[in-house]
């Protein structure tokens, strides 16, 4: 019985947050509890919550502080000599300009949030697309790629999902990972190249007019204030947020460069090097493992706060900027509290796994990380990452068990599928990528679906012949 309402728990949710009914949080919370007491366990119900929530907690601090620190990071203008650096190095070669779109992707997609990557990277390198007629689904099939990539850093989303469903370090999943995540970095590259030279081949060697450089740029105010895409001339500083200009045809658009705002207030150029600094100390303080994640991004938030901003209304302005991106991403792992626990708790998890073990051939049994990774490319596409962490990869973790596979080999093989998720309708940040793009979805499907699988493949053949996996 619990096996069968187990399943139906399951779901139940995936239906709601697929169909929009309700909200992932809200599913999280009511569904478990409803069936915690459906299965006569409704008095045990805070026991599992306040479990959970325990468990759960530097999972969701560590979330907190790292959208804080690079939304800060991205506020004082760290990134912007990368952006045009990339710019440069793109000149109106067809081939550099889709590798630059990898790479620009790539480093944005720091931050973790997969909206600001892509409001980022479609601001700058559009109007090279448009200008010199290259393909727009290249574009956004290149940058969600990337993205899907990057996407694994423990405060992106999916690393942090499998941390919290199958209770383990997040750093534990995703520092041994970091072999394979960089050899599918370097795919998306070679992809890049690929794109590249076949639209070299398709539109031969272009130039730009010089006057292309100094025409107005569209430019990108500071993360977290809302719609950032602001208009404005070369030397005039932004006010306000949401698009302006609308009277201007596309053509004039089309021959605008954009970037990061030069004129933005949050700017911090004499700090330069100190927030520079201060992120590469914090990352190799991550990966050597000094201090728990958590504790590395809360000091690094707070002295990024402190000396950036030292006056209080400034740096309550900045938290508050990206508030929404906290709260969102903490009451998410909150939420998940009661779902894993009411899983686990009642007992669903393991009566489910032993089903499971069952219709596993044995001969596959040993090899459940693999299975697992195999299974995460079709599972986060056609479900939000929320469904299969919270309720199909604690299932396989169990079935994993049984056959003596770690749960840290499963947690590592089921972050391989996010090259393809970032494509998956299901994921909101891809309509923004495509609708700045002005691309069709269904194109950016068709084009993009077969290379973010393959780059998902390499990942996974990466992490087995690494001994990852």
């Amino acid at each position: 019985m619990l096996t069968i309402l187990g399943f139906v728990m399951i779901a139940t949710f995936l239906v709601l947050i697929m169909t929009k009914k309700m909200s992932p949080i809200a599913a999280l919370v009511l569904i478990p509890a409803l069936f915690c007491v459906a299965v006569g366990q409704g008095a045990q119900l805070g026991d599992y919550v306040i479990e959970g929530v325990g468990t759960l907690a530097p999972t969701a601090a560590m979330l907190m502080f790292a959208i804080v620190y690079f939304g800060v990071m991205i506020d004082v203008g760290l990134f912007d000599p990368v952006v045009r650096g990339i710019l440069r190095f793109c000149k109106a070669d067809p081939m550099r300009i889709v590798v630059g779109t990898a790479l620009l992707a790539a480093v944005v997609s720091l931050d973790g949030d997969g909206s600001t990557t892509f409001m980022i990277t479609v601001s700058a390198m559009y109007p090279l697309y448009k200008r010199l007629k290259m393909s727009l689904v290249v574009l956004t099939g290149v940058a969600a790629t990337a993205n899907g990539v990057m996407n694994t850093l423990p405060w992106g989303g999916p690393t942090a999902r499998a941390a919290t469903a199958l209770k383990v370090d997040a750093a534990d999943i995703f520092v041994p990972m970091i072999p394979a995540l960089a050899v599918g970095l370097l795919a998306v590259v070679l992809l890049a190249c690929v794109l590249g030279r076949r639209e070299r081949k398709r539109l031969g060697m272009l130039t730009l007019d010089e006057a292309l450089v100094t025409e107005p740029e569209t430019v990108l105010v500071g993360a977290g204030g809302g719609d950032r895409l602001t208009k404005a001339p070369e030397g005039t500083a932004t006010g306000g947020t949401g698009t302006t200009g609308g009277g201007a045809d596309d053509a004039g658009a089309d021959e605008e460069f954009k970037g990061l705002d030069p004129h933005r207030s949050t700017l911090r150029p004499k700090l330069y090097w100190f927030n520079a600094g201060l992120t590469v100390a914090l990352l190799a303080a991550m990966i050597l493992e000094l201090m728990p994640i958590p504790v590395l991004f809360l000091l690094g938030a707070a002295l990024a706060l402190t000396v950036n901003f030292p006056h209080m209304p400034d740096q309550r302005a900045r938290i508050a900027a990206h508030a929404d991106n906290v709260l969102n991403v903490s009451g998410m792992v909150f939420a998940a509290a009661v779902f894993t626990g009411v899983l686990t708790g009642t007992g669903m998890v393991e009566h489910m796994a032993d089903w499971l073990v069952g219709a596993i051939p044995d001969a596959m049994g040993p090899h459940m990380a693999v299975v697992t990774g195999v299974l995460s490319l079709p599972l986060t596409y056609f479900m939000s990452n929320d469904g299969f962490y919270f309720g199909v990869l604690p299932v396989l973790a169990e079935a994993g068990a049984a056959h003596g596979v770690s749960s840290l080999e499963i947690a590592r093989a089921s972050i391989v599928g996010q090259p393809l998720h970032m494509s998956s309708p299901l994921v909101p940040a891809v309509y923004v990528l495509v609708g700045m793009a002005k691309v069709e979805f269904g194109d950016h499907t068709r084009f993009t679906v077969k290379w973010a699988v393959l780059t998902s493949l390499v990942v996974l053949a990466a992490g087995i012949l690494f001994g990852i996996i």
